[in-house]
């Protein structure tokens, strides 16, 4: 297994450390019900190292990321971060990704467990551009992600840069300690957060600092646990999930990351032929109406009939109560719609709900 670079910090701290995309992460330290609510309530530090850094340059960037992603490329301004997803040829979901537009190139971070599989796929679409390098540089960039509505005042105290001009899905560059990284104003939580991308050789002394500056905000670590808890309360998306090659992004109800109109990025025909012949399925939101915690792979029934499966389910310590996200059948997939879920034999009652399920100001969309 691969190690970050703050894995002999999360190990003195006591974390329970497990395997994830290849890597030794941290799952929980104190517990994920209270590292959530520290994240809720408060401020948490997460280690995601583990995501996948792809530099994309030359002449042809822009025109490569845009055939490369769904969304549109090009109306994105220098300094703009821009959520994405990355198709097959029929449709089918490669990964979700954020892509970073700089004034000479293009940053995609990809999700961990899809890192090899994401860089062969581009490796060949790169092939039908005359001036592209597309360039691994995973291995030199550490990530800490900052969250929680006192991540400001904790960012503020340690950077020259002016945090409160830093736009929702904008970042730039600038100092944190008087190191120099890349601040951007993103996470995975739906509170207000961001994302520090980093040299490894400096994350030590980084985490220190945070911490130091963090403590009387009850700044705390936060592990993989907790993450989770924190993206399925807002219906984000996880890959291998929520979201595969087996699924498309409308979908996921991902169209707002799709634009159809845009020039012509691979998958497109394929979900133009989708949307023109209808849907059906959707990815939904619902809660446990039985006592009951739902679970991946779960089948959900409209009296005897099979109409959908889990994806994503557990407790929510926020609401207290079961939550999940499923893929059901149309038209089951309505708003309060009433249907059951088989727990190992036994049917409970669950309701679709409108997502997310708790109400934030600030959310972000992306991945594992």
């Amino acid at each position: 297994m691969k190690l970050t670079a703050f894995n002999a910090i999360h190990k003195s701290l006591g974390a329970k450390m497990v395997p994830f995309a290849g890597y030794e992460m941290p799952i929980q330290y104190e517990g994920i019900i209270a590292e959530h609510e520290k994240v809720r309530n408060q401020a948490g530090l997460f280690d995601v190292s583990h995501m996948g850094e792809f530099w994309v340059t030359g002449k042809q960037a822009l025109e490569f990321v845009d055939y490369a992603t769904t969304n549109n490329v090009a109306s994105m301004e220098k300094g703009q971060v821009q959520y994405s997803t990355m198709c097959l040829e029929n449709g089918g979901i490669v990964d979700d990704l954020l892509i970073y537009r700089f004034a000479d190139r293009f940053l995609l971070v990809v999700n961990a467990s899809n890192l090899e599989k994401d860089w062969n796929h581009l490796s060949d679409l790169v092939q039908k551009f005359q001036d592209v390098q597309l360039t691994n540089g995973s291995d030199g960039i550490a990530l800490l992600a900052l969250q929680g509505p006192e991540s400001k005042n904790i960012l503020s105290k340690l950077s020259s840069a002016n945090i409160d001009s830093l736009e929702f899905y904008h970042f730039g560059i600038g100092d944190v300690n008087g190191l120099p990284m890349i601040i951007s104003r993103t996470g995975y939580t739906g509170e207000l957060g961001y994302e520090l991308y980093h040299d490894p050789e400096e994350s030590e002394q980084l985490w220190a600092a945070l911490m130091e500056a963090g403590e009387e905000y009850g700044l705390a670590p936060i592990g993989l646990g907790a993450r989770d808890t924190l993206r399925m309360e807002m219906k984000f998306c996880l890959y291998g999930n929520d979201i595969d090659e087996t699924t498309t992004p409308l979908e996921a109800r991902l169209g707002w990351a799709v634009d159809l109109e845009h020039n012509d990025f691979l998958g497109r025909d394929a979900l133009l032929k989708q949307k023109a012949a209808g849907l059906s399925r959707f990815l939904v939101a619902f809660e446990m109406l039985d006592r009951g915690l739902p679970r991946h792979g779960y089948e959900i029934f409209a009296g005897d009939e099979k109409v959908g499966v889990v994806t994503s389910g557990g407790q929510s310590p926020t609401l207290k109560k079961g939550i999940g996200l499923a893929y059901i059948d149309i038209p089951h997939q309505k708003v309060d719609t009433a249907l059951t879920i088989d727990s190992r034999g036994r049917r409970l009652a669950i309701k679709v709900i409108k997502p997310p399920f708790i109400n934030k100001k600030t959310s972000c969309f992306y991945g594992s």
